[in-house]
C-alpha cells in the first residue's frame, strides 16, 4: 500500500502545478485555488 501513498504524493503536486505556474514542487494553498 506504500506504493499508492508514494504515487499520489508525485501526482498530487504534479497536479497542482495545472493551477499555479510556480512548477510541480509548488503547492498553492486553497483560498488561492479561485486563480
Amino acid at each position: 500500500m506504500r506504493h499508492i501513498l508514494l504515487l499520489v504524493l508525485l501526482l498530487l503536486p504534479l497536479a497542482m502545478s495545472g493551477c499555479g505556474n510556480k512548477g510541480p514542487l509548488y503547492m498553492p494553498e486553497p483560498e488561492k485555488k479561485s486563480n
